[in-house]
């Protein structure tokens, strides 16, 4: 069964609105997913979602390491930032194999706003990057855990990163695979997509034009 996986942790900008919005580009726009999965520490209650609670009190982003719990999913599973617009078809998301975003800034690295694992394959799972990372929180969390990487903000990203190399995997990035599959917004352009990723400060609340009445449903 091929599954997206989105994090909702509580206390920040993001809530159930969100959540609601990315599920229904992904059911208009990539159908493909049979399962959408929100891991959440809130009482979450979204039509067509599954709510999966979170184990730990990890911070912030760091609740992302969740997503590679083992026992979650079997198949294509794809970990999705929940400030994702879906605007044109976009089942390529959910093909089979190891990918995942390359970096805005830093080429050859992995981003988290989009990695998709084989869930239950015995070559292709990611539980090991759950397993690493919950036996030492502290110390992952921790600037510099990870060796000198060009990264200013040390996230998960990094870590996942980090720790994808350690274990000898190298995820195909969408932009090398599928060229036209990600787009990165930019309010002085109209047209966006199929798949929008938003950087820095920009979100889809903030965004116009074609990409907020995306997100709004329109």
């Amino acid at each position: 069964m091929t599954t997206l996986i989105t994090v909702l942790k509580g206390g920040g900008r993001y809530d159930a609105t969100w959540v609601e919005r990315l599920a229904r580009g992904v059911r208009r726009h990539a159908p493909a997913f049979h399962r959408i999965v929100c891991l959440t520490d809130l009482p979450l209650t979204v039509a067509g979602v599954e709510r999966v609670a979170l184990r730990h009190d990890w911070p912030a982003w760091w609740a992302k390491m969740e997503a590679f719990r083992p026992g979650l999913t079997e198949g294509p599973t794809l970990l999705c930032d929940l400030d994702t617009v879906l605007t044109g078809p976009a089942d390529a998301l959910a093909e089979p194999g190891l990918s995942a975003m390359e970096d805005y800034f830093h080429a050859g690295r992995v981003s988290s706003a989009l990695l998709r694992w084989e869930a239950g394959d015995l070559a292709g799972d990611l539980d090991c990057l759950y397993a690493a990372f919950a036996a030492e929180p502290e110390r992952w969390m921790a600037p510099g855990s990870c060796g000198p990487v060009p990264n200013a903000v040390h996230g998960d990203q990094v870590v996942i990163d980090h720790l994808l190399r350690r274990e000898g995997l190298r995820p195909d990035f969408f932009q090398r695979r599928h060229p036209d599959l990600l787009d990165f917004y930019d309010p002085r352009r109209a047209e966006h997509g199929p798949v929008v990723i938003f950087i820095g400060d920009a979100k889809p609340d903030t965004a116009t034009g074609p990409v907020r009445a995306a997100w709004d449903g329109a």
